[in-house]
């Protein structure tokens, strides 16, 4: 086991009416999960309870998206009301871990006060069996939700039923965040994850994850995995034609596919797709509030 952040597991976006979400990415090519209301403990010693949240989830050979919405506003949203009252999009960023007590050690042994570990529960289908997650949230960071996750049941969730996109997705590959700050931004990331940080070409910096053989699902190849945290004059040259609506700015993300992306290409030949430095990209308005590049 290893006591840092291994890979990305995956991105989240998060909207007060999650249907439209639904639609539009399965409109972008994605097979998407059974709808699923989230359950867990509010605090590590408190009995498990609903959540007024629901997802479905895209995923992927290496990661996943998850498109998260509040389907109760009576019961307890988990952040994500106080997430979409900033605005629709991208909020959670989650880096796969192997060792739950080992990483919650390291950063509470480096001054992170963090009461114990998240504990959250899911079914996979209507009926189904219940997958189990340990988390570890770096507390009240303004990104959004940046945390660390153990997948304590992974053959549950990549499941084969879901994981046939249209669009060729195989891999998360890397998130860019937009910051009025990079240097605190990365910094909370690179304390979180344990792995060190580094300029980035463009601006701002960059967090290289290493990847590790089943790190991000339970067929996932070893591969290097990226955040990228960019000064927001320098993320039109990353994401062309995205502005932030606030900062920080969860703005997108990298998808790798099987053939270049050029299934996504022939498939969504009527957006209005934008060539970007690392690919084909879905501009935020048609991706639920991030940009999305096939690559």
């Amino acid at each position: 086991m290893t006591g840092i952040a291994l890979a990305l597991d995956h991105v989240g976006l998060c909207t007060a009416d999650p249907a439209p979400l639904w639609s539009a990415w399965e409109r972008l090519g994605f097979a998407l999960s059974p709808v699923a209301q989230q359950s867990g403990r509010r605090t590590p010693d408190s009995d498990v309870e609903p959540f007024g949240t629901v997802n479905r989830c895209a995923f992927l050979r290496h990661g996943y998206v998850e498109l998260l919405g509040i389907a109760d506003p009576n019961l307890f949203a988990n952040g994500v009301d106080r997430f979409v009252a900033r605005y629709t999009g991208a909020h959670i960023v989650a880096l796969a871990m192997d060792d739950a007590e080992g990483n919650l050690a390291r950063l509470r042994a480096g001054g992170l006060a963090i009461p114990g570990i998240a504990w959250l529960q899911r079914p996979v289908e209507p009926g189904g069996p219940t997958a189990r997650f340990a988390r570890l949230p770096f507390p009240d960071a303004p990104e959004g939700r940046v945390q660390l996750v153990q997948h304590l049941t992974p053959e549950l969730v990549w499941d084969a039923r879901w994981m046939g996109h249209r669009n060729g997705a195989e891999a998360l590959e890397s998130v860019i965040v937009a910051s009025a700050e990079p240097a605190e931004t990365m910094a909370r990331l690179a304390r979180l994850a344990g792995v060190p940080a580094e300029p980035d070409p463009l601006a701002g910096f960059r967090l290289r994850l290493p990847g590790a053989p089943r790190a991000a699902g339970p067929d996932s190849p070893a591969m290097e995995t990226r955040i990228r945290v960019l000064p927001p004059e320098a993320l039109d040259r990353a994401l062309p034609g995205v502005t932030a609506p606030a900062l920080p700015f969860m703005a997108g993300f990298i998808i790798r596919t099987n053939d270049r992306a050029a299934s996504a290409r022939a498939l969504l030949a009527d957006l209005p797709l934008r060539d970007a430095p690392e690919g084909v990209m879905v501009p935020p308005e048609h991706a639920g509030g991030a940009a999305v590049i096939f690559a």
